[in-house]
């Protein structure tokens, strides 16, 4: 199955989705689309790793088109302007950098280095224009995407980011603490865990740039749009959770849903892995009906004035982007060298990431 009709690679080949991962109704009900700057995202991207000294060099050259973190955020905000969708994009890879440092911290018991790194990003999202020159890389490298994003809308929107992502920062130090102390959350527990380690409502409040409007709180927290936004969120970090999972376990991981079934439920690996699987399906089927509830409340939002038009159709675009991300994700983890554990020499060890605690002195 090829994911596009014409490849983000310059030779086209088939995607093999393996049967076990496969999910039809995604490659049937929800054709993937991909933002017209892709290619030039892509380029600026690696450039900006590079500058920014996220990755060495040779990683750079060797991996970062491989892994697609730019083909992921290229599918997902599909009709943001072309400055929003590369800030979302280098941030993106910043993240996925810094998911990479904090197990790189976990596996090597560098407590100190992470608490001190802890601290800093705290202190770089409440005032990133201090800490743009910071020595530690991955922090000069947050602050530069944070004051990026905090440029395209009002003060108001800026607050509630940084209040989002000081709860991801806890959660990872939540997921520091337990991976050292090998504690496998159970299943409630991890679901909650999940929602801020995936960083569920960061990439909700991006649609908001990305469609050039702040939804005011009556949208934001009305029910058919939150539950719209949750659903997508919660398939991609349940779906990444079973594409994970033989990851995971070769790296001792205590978070991934299959792994809180099998040691809290007493599920086998298989049975697990069905489960999440019917989760997953679940997800999408109450995804199309809260997706018609949400598109219900745009057309209720326009009232005919001129800013109830604009309004709505900032929530018809944050919407069909929530659609959107069901294609990116599914097909981001069968393009994706992050998750082909079978070609890395190490299964523990992804090849594109580096052992040194970087950026610590």
């Amino acid at each position: 199955m090829q994911a596009f009709p014409h490849s983000t690679t310059a030779t086209p080949t088939a995607v093999v989705v393996p049967p076990s991962l496969a999910l039809p109704v995604i490659e049937s009900a929800f054709p993937r689309r991909l933002h017209p700057y892709w290619p030039r995202l892509q380029e600026k991207t690696r450039h900006w790793l590079l500058e920014k000294r996220l990755m060495p060099a040779d990683k750079v050259h060797e991996y970062a088109d491989g892994l697609c973190y730019t083909d992921l955020m290229a599918g997902y905000y599909t009709g943001a302007p072309d400055e929003v969708l590369q800030a979302i994009a280098d941030y993106s890879a910043w993240f996925f950098v810094w998911d990479d440092r904090h197990d790189r911290h976990v596996v090597h018991q560098r407590a100190g280095e992470w608490r001190r790194l802890r601290y800093r990003l705290h202190a770089a999202l409440d005032a990133p224009r201090h800490h743009l020159h910071h020595p530690d890389p991955l922090v000069a490298g947050f602050a530069d995407s944070v004051l990026r994003l905090y440029g395209f809308l009002p003060r108001t929107w800026n607050q509630r980011f940084a209040r989002h992502f000081h709860a991801v920062i806890e959660a990872y130090d939540r997921e520091f603490r337990n991976r050292t102390e090998g504690y496998v959350p159970g299943v409630e527990e991890y679901l909650a865990l999940r929602r801020h380690t995936f960083a569920h409502w960061i990439w909700t409040d991006l649609l908001e740039p990305s469609a050039g409007c702040e939804l005011p709180d009556a949208v934001r927290k009305n029910p058919a749009y939150r539950r719209a936004a949750l659903l997508s969120q919660e398939f991609a970090a349940w779906y990444n959770d079973l594409c994970s999972l033989p990851k995971e376990i070769a790296g001792d991981e205590v978070h991934n849903l299959g792994i809180s079934l099998i040691t809290h439920e007493g599920l086998t690996l298989e049975e697990a892995v069905d489960e999440v699987r019917r989760r997953v399906e679940e997800c999408i089927e109450e995804f199309i009906v809260a997706e018609r509830e949400a598109i219900r409340l745009a057309d209720e939002i326009d009232d005919g004035t001129v800013s109830g038009k604009e309004l709505s159709a900032a929530v018809r675009a944050c919407v069909g982007n929530m659609r959107d991300w069901f294609s990116s994700v599914y097909w981001f983890h069968h393009e994706s060298g992050r998750y082909m554990v079978d070609s890395w020499d190490d299964r523990s060890t992804p090849p594109y990431v580096t052992n040194e605690a970087a950026g610590e002195k």
